[in-house]
This record gives structure tokens, C-alpha cells and sequence, in this order.
């Protein structure tokens, strides 16, 4: 069990008359509310320190005490016909260029419905048939992860040896990773490094935060590659490189800025950017994986491989300078 829990919910006035689980379904990111009412039969959740029903009506005023998480199926990744862009592949390993929208693995948590379906992994027992078992079998051959909306290169393994000599490269920060963000404002500085401790915020479990001042260790340098001044606002372009590879890094870092990533609405991003007259949306995340660097686990040779903005993103650009 996770050292956040118990999670205490007030229940506000205004909250009288829901019904117990819509009400926690929409406090607690992430989860469903058929999850929350797996949580409620588990007697996971307690209203004034008493188990209680899906059905409770809420009268406003009552602490909801959260003390876990619901008991997870095991999950078997299974292997599905998707397109796949692979950009290099060798008998120990593949590079991936993963489009958004795109989860690389499903979660923990789902099963084998709809939920499990259309990931990186699945994509990847269907193409390349054998992967490593380090990651369990949910997670086949996956070294490092991209976010779902976050596009560009990620690097798989297909045997142990591979796996364990790739996951020890970047456990050791010999992996070089490059990424593009735009970002909404224009940064103050031309380049700089971010260095603030992350950890899982505590309220919102599904998001990471530097605000606790306590967590992991994770650094992202960051360059300036132009400033864009449209009449959507103002935007910058940035390359990214990060030493570490912590859960939303860069997406924390520049948001903690005040600079968050264009379409990351999770981090203070608009759904629209608007100017005086004129407003635009991007449907995901304007953050790519670009280039990919690392040593190869069997020969030693460096791996040096680079990923272009796909067209959604070009397209975005070529709108705000129009």
C-alpha cells in the first residue's frame, strides 16, 4: 500500500444529496467510478470512519477516509494487429517512433477489455513476437516509457541481457534524450537547468508535483530555440534534454516555470489559446521525443537516432505563424 494513504476527502455542503460513489469518482482522479465502488465493497472507503454503501446519500460534512487501493487482476499484455513505426531493429533490440495517444502499457489496474487494448506493448508482441521478461508481463520489454500524449522515440528490449544492460544505462544517466516542447509565454531565460525534487501529488494521485520540496531527484536542461509572438499569444520552442527520466519531468518542470506544455491541460494549460481575436487547440500534448542516444547492449556501438516533428505538430507551428 502506497505511504499516501489514508487519503481524508471533506465532504462540502454543496455535495448533499450525491450518491457516495459519483461523488469520489469525481474527487479522485483517475479512477472510474466502477473502480470506486470495487474500492467500497473492499471496505477501502469509509464515511466518518464507517464502511458504507455505493448508495450512501451525503449530507455534507462528513470526512470520506480513503485507505488504499482496490485489489488489481493480474493483467497479461496481449498482442494486437497495430500499425507500428519502427525506426530500428535488431536481434536484441527496436526503436519505436510512438505516436500520442498512444499508452506504451496498459495499467495495473486494467483488465482484459477495452482498457487493455491499442498500447505500445500490444503493438509490440504482435511485431516483434519475442521480448524481454524483465518488466513483468505487463510490461514485455519496456526499458523507459513515453507519456500517453507525448510522441517520438522509446527503446524496447528483447531479451534479459539487453533489458538489464539498457536499464543500467539509464539508471547511470548515460542515455541522452532529446526532446521538442512548446510552451505557452515566452521563458525568461534563453537556456537553463531545472533541478526541482518530483513526487506523486498527494490529492491529485494521477499527477506529479515539485511544490512537497521532498521526492526524486530529476534534472532538465532546456534551450530556448525561438520565441513565438502570434496572434494566438505568446509561445516558446524549446529543446529539452533531461538527465533523469521521472514520471511527467519536463511536463512538472516547465509548468513549475509557469511555462506549461501546449495542450497539457493536466499542468495549468489552456484547452484554447486565445488572442484578441483569434483562438487554437491542440489535442495533445506538444511534446516529442526527437533524438534517442545510447550504447548498444551486445557491441558496445552508439546508437544515434533522431525522430522529426510529425505532421500534427508541424501542422500546429505553420497555423501560429501564419
Amino acid at each position: 500500500m502506497p505511504a499516501e494513504f489514508p487519503i481524508y476527502i471533506s465532504v462540502a455542503p454543496e455535495e448533499a444529496g450525491r450518491r457516495l460513489d459519483q461523488f469520489l469518482a469525481t474527487r479522485l482522479e483517475g479512477l472510474s467510478r466502477a473502480r470506486v465502488q470495487q474500492l467500497i465493497l473492499e471496505e477501502k472507503i469509509l464515511v466518518d470512519d464507517v464502511a458504507a454503501k455505493a448508495s450512501l446519500k451525503l449530507r455534507g460534512g462528513e470526512r470520506v477516509s480513503v485507505l488504499g487501493e482496490a485489489h488489481r487482476p493480474a493483467l497479461r499484455a496481449m498482442a494486437e494487429e497495430i500499425p507500428l513505426e519502427i525506426v530500428y531493429e535488431d536481434e536484441d533490440l527496436a526503436v519505436i517512433n510512438k505516436p500520442a495517444g498512444m499508452m506504451v502499457h496498459a495499467g495495473a489496474g486494467a483488465t482484459d477489455d477495452a482498457r487493455n487494448r491499442g498500447t505500445l506493448v500490444n503493438a509490440l508482441l504482435h511485431h516483434l513476437g519475442s521480448l524481454s521478461g524483465v518488466g513483468g508481463e505487463l510490461r514485455p520489454g519496456i526499458v523507459h516509457r513515453l507519456d500517453k500524449e507525448t510522441s517520438g522515440l522509446i527503446v524496447v528490449a528483447k531479451n534479459d541481457e539487453a533489458h538489464r544492460k539498457l536499464g543500467a544505462q539509464f539508471a547511470a544517466r548515460e542515455v541522452k534524450k532529446k526532446y521538442i516542447a512548446l510552451v505557452h509565454g515566452w521563458v525568461k531565460k534563453d537556456a537553463g537547468t531545472l533541478t526541482q525534487s518530483i513526487s506523486r501529488d498527494p490529492v491529485r494521485r494521477t499527477k506529479m508535483t515539485t511544490r512537497l520540496g521532498a521526492g526524486r531527484t530529476a534534472v532538465t536542461h532546456y534551450r530556448v530555440v525561438r520565441r513565438l509572438d502570434t496572434k494566438f499569444g505568446k509561445f516558446t520552442l524549446l529543446d529539452v534534454k533531461i538527465d533523469t527520466g521521472r514520471t511527467h519531468q519536463i511536463r512538472v518542470h516547465v509548468a513549475t516555470m509557469g511555462n506549461p506544455v501546449v495542450g497539457d491541460t493536466t499542468y495549468g494549460a489552456p484547452k484554447q489559446a486565445r488572442g484578441k481575436s483569434a483562438a487554437i487547440s491542440l489535442e495533445r500534448n506538444f511534446l516529442h521525443s526527437g533524438e534517442l542516444e545510447f550504447r548498444h547492449p551486445r557491441t558496445g556501438q552508439t546508437i544515434a537516432l533522431k525522430s522529426e516533428l510529425p505532421e500534427e505538430l508541424r501542422e500546429f507551428l505553420g497555423k501560429l505563424e501564419e
